[in-house]
């Protein structure tokens, strides 16, 4: 129940190309793309593999789901970059407003010999 509200809320989240496109493109050749549709034809003889066929209608989901995941995964790394650029930032601005002050506190005129 707890999939299928995932994919319901996927669904409603999807963009109209995720909606009217196939989610992903194939990058087997086509011969390979042959032998993969002839051995998904064929009656699988282990019951692991028969246990599969059930859920091959949740690979969509498990395809939506990957790609979310990649992006918050991209999303996390991207956010780790920005803070490490931030805090970098912040350094040269506290060390620029050091030298600043500094030279605030220091006389303008040389002292007379």
């Amino acid at each position: 129940q707890r999939l299928l509200r995932l994919a319901e809320m996927c669904r409603r989240l999807e963009t109209e190309d995720e909606k009217v496109l196939p989610f992903y493109t194939s990058s087997l050749a086509k011969w390979e793309q042959q032998d993969a549709r002839r051995i998904l034809l064929a009656t699988p003889d282990e019951p692991l593999a028969r246990a599969m066929k059930d859920y091959i209608a949740l690979e969509k989901f498990w395809q939506r789901f990957n790609k979310a995941k990649l992006e918050e995964k991209a999303l996390e790394k991207a956010r780790a970059a920005l803070a490490n650029r931030n805090r970098h930032l912040r350094e040269l601005l506290q060390r620029y407003l050091a030298g600043a002050a500094l030279s605030q506190k220091a006389p303008r005129d040389p002292p007379p010999l």
